[in-house]
């Protein structure tokens, strides 16, 4: 397969991020000192700077925080389409797409309930976007 600069990396820190999307799940990091829950993944508790963190699955719910509809032209993406930044069940929030709808305030709301859909993007990436709670 040829190299896409449009594909993701995974690094050491973000391995198990992309290898839950490959499942269907999304995965999140969780502090055994302080229980912070964050995204995005590192090393080491945003919170506390504690290095004991365990990898955890997260329910895939939330709610749209924020969200712009676009019209630009960018390489993997037909106009229009959503860019929304979603508040996970768990707490973090996740810069993400909204699919599943028409592309349009009418149908993309703020605090509309969403649950994660996956999308894969290759053999060894999924990308996790997000649906209207409840669509098939």
């Amino acid at each position: 397969m040829t190299k896409n600069a449009h594909v993701p990396v995974p690094t050491p820190e973000t391995a198990h991020f992309w290898e839950g999307t490959r499942q269907n799940e999304l995965r999140l990091q969780k502090c055994r000192s302080c229980f912070e829950i964050y995204f995005p993944p590192r090393p080491f508790c945003p919170a506390c700077s504690s290095q004991a963190v365990d990898v955890i699955r997260a329910s895939g719910k939330g709610i749209i925080h924020t969200f712009i509809i676009s019209n630009y032209r960018t390489p993997g993406f037909e106009p229009p389409y959503s860019i929304a930044v979603v508040e996970l069940e768990e707490g973090p929030r996740i810069l993400s797409n909204i699919v599943g709808c028409e592309q349009s305030s009418d149908a993309i709301r703020m605090e509309m309930p969403v649950e994660a859909a996956f999308e894969p993007l290759t053999d060894e990436i999924t990308l996790v976007k997000f649906t209207p709670a409840g669509q098939p």
